[in-house]
């Protein structure tokens, strides 16, 4: 084995988690490689995994796209701007979107070089246990054998198949085939009312397609704050989107150019529609083909996650794992701070990631965010605590923008006032939310967030509004 194949780090993935988690190690002076199979039309290396190819960044930049049309066909003529003619061209905004996510890959490789991050572009699995550590083999467009001190799994996930329509992504869409999809679909089904199925549904809906939505289960965004996601799920539906809710799913079936769901509704009526295109967004699984981590034992539980304790590590001794391929919510950002901790913490530092401040985010419009409890958690908890609730109707900068739908809310601690949970749906929630993380990262109360200064006019003024109606006393409602 040559001294250049040897490493102190190997990560296997290049995802949020894994190549983050590949510069920080290089940072702190270890000698570190990262793999990665993805490759592009071309392809050439294309690491950032689903985030930054098929998921987190295609999608921003198709409903960024897409509700710029909505706005020109339907917005701006209360602005004073008259648009005739309006055309959608949908090859240029799939271009745009293909050119942003081969910017975001090669920012990648360029810190990779930036950092002396060694990048092998392939499928790395386990060979088996060295002096060293493990061997780590690299298959595909390039061929190497590696050896590490540690190794990092951060193989990430993969869209959940329902039985009996499997993905072909021409009719039968996962969120791949979903951000492709080369005509507008007159009627377009959605399977799975969460993250994916209302981000993918609300860009299809924008630039034409009839669109529906099915959900298994009888509540909207459950793990959503229930005030916060009633508001939403009033606006979608406003907006067009067809939500049902409590519907048993049967048989789906391909024809030539269409595939037909049959299923049962909230009321046990039996149904069948025919759709265009059909995109199902169950969830995801953990990713862990071609690991071959039975090769040194690697652990996994009864649902396909590597078994890590809560600093990541595996069973194995130097062996780590993080992101989507262990517990904990599948997030781009969680997996990044546990990359970064898990680097950290082979340097002999202390990384720590605290779940309960991680953000979510649904980047619909209106976007919605949260972070902490949600009122129904507080509530099954049995813990005392305080609303309060301000309407972007009443924000100065809403009204400006044109965009007052939502709320934010805060809720704190009865008797400490410390912050327990923030929701937002509203415009740019995204953004907003973040000051709610520091905040509860500090420990801080509703009244501190309240007597903090905020510009105006701002739609961070709606936070500072909802904070002060924690106490009943908002200024501007």
């Amino acid at each position: 084995m040559s001294n250049e194949n040897q490493f102190d780090v190997v990560v296997i993935g290049g995802g949020p988690g894994g190549y983050i988690a590949a510069i920080r190690a290089a940072q702190l002076g270890f000698k570190t490689a990262c793999i990665d199979a993805w490759s592009n039309a071309a392809g050439k290396p294309a690491p950032g995994g689903t985030c930054t190819n098929v998921g987190c960044i295609p999608s921003k930049a198709l409903l960024q796209s897409s509700e710029h049309f909505e706005h020109a066909g339907h917005a701006f003529a209360e602005h004073g701007i008259n648009v005739s003619g309006l055309e959608l061209n949908l090859p240029q905004m799939l271009k745009r979107k293909d050119t942003i996510v081969k910017q975001n890959n090669d920012g990648i490789l360029f810190l990779f070089k930036k950092n002396k991050v060694s990048f092998f572009h392939g499928l790395g699995s386990f060979g088996g246990k060295a002096d060293e550590g493990y061997t780590i083999n690299v298959t595909g467009p390039t061929t190497a054998t590696l050896t590490a001190k540690n190794v990092i799994v951060a193989t990430g996930s993969n869209a959940r198949q329902l039985p009996g329509a499997e993905f072909d992504e021409k009719l039968i869409l996962s969120n791949e085939g979903a951000l492709a999809i080369e005509a507008v679909p007159g009627k377009l089904g959605v399977i799975g009312a969460g993250v994916i199925g209302l981000e993918m549904g609300s860009v299809w809906r924008r630039v034409g397609a009839d669109v529906t939505v099915l959900e298994g289960l009888p509540t909207f965004l459950g793990a959503v704050d229930e005030q916060i996601a009633k508001e939403a799920h009033k606006l979608f539906t406003k907006q067009g989107l067809k939500i049902n809710l409590g519907c048993k799913i049967g048989a789906i079936t391909k024809g030539e150019n269409n595939v037909s769901v049959a299923y049962a509704d909230s009321t046990g009526a039996e149904q069948t529609a025919t759709f265009d295109r059909l995109i199902i967004s169950i969830g995801r699984v953990p990713n862990t083909n071609g690991l071959n981590g039975e090769a040194v034992g690697l652990q996994l539980d009864e649902r396909g996650f590597v078994v890590v304790d809560d600093e990541c590590r595996t069973s194995l001794p130097g062996v780590w794992a993080v992101g989507d391929v262990v517990r904990g919510p599948m997030l781009a950002h969680k997996a990044e701070e546990e990359g970064v901790a898990v680097a950290e913490r082979i340097a002999g530092q202390h990384g720590h990631v605290n779940f309960n401040t991680i953000p979510w985010v649904i980047y619909t419009s209106p976007e919605i965010a949260w972070v902490g409890k949600t009122e129904q958690q507080l509530k099954a908890e049995g813990v005392a605590y305080k609303a309060g609730t301000f309407p972007f109707m009443a924000n100065g900068r809403a009204r400006a923008l044109g965009d007052t739908s939502g709320m934010v809310k805060f809720l704190a601690d009865a008797t400490t006032d410390e912050i327990l949970g923030v929701h937002i749906v509203g415009p740019v929630a995204s953004e907003l939310i973040s000051e709610a993380v520091v905040a509860m990262e500090f420990k801080a109360s509703s009244e501190d967030i309240a007597r903090i200064c905020h510009a105006h006019p701002s739609l961070s003024e709606a936070v500072k509004e909802a904070a002060l109606a924690v106490d009943k006393r908002s200024l501007n409602f």
